[in-house]
């Protein structure tokens, strides 16, 4: 199971307060931290529910899925 900040897949439909709470930390905290540990995947200041699954399925999970959305967050279901 995967929790991550609520956030649609692309940028201008991420509008409201919440969106810009969540765009606001991202970029202040997040979008550094992660830069600074490397890796292979550099997500932005916001990650969908299209990017995280893609990422879940390069891992190994075959079987994964957004199984639910509150106005703060996603849930994301992943099986090998």
């Amino acid at each position: 199971m995967l929790v991550e900040p609520f956030a649609k897949d692309r940028p201008e439909e991420n509008v409201g307060p919440v969106a810009r709470m969540y765009y606001s930390a991202s970029a202040g905290l997040c979008t550094q931290n992660a830069l600074s540990q490397g890796g292979r995947y550099s997500l932005g200041a916001q990650a969908g529910a299209a990017q995280l699954l893609g990422i879940l399925k390069d891992a190994g999970f075959g079987n994964a899925r957004v199984a639910m959305e509150t106005p703060f967050n996603l849930i994301l279901e992943a099986r090998p």
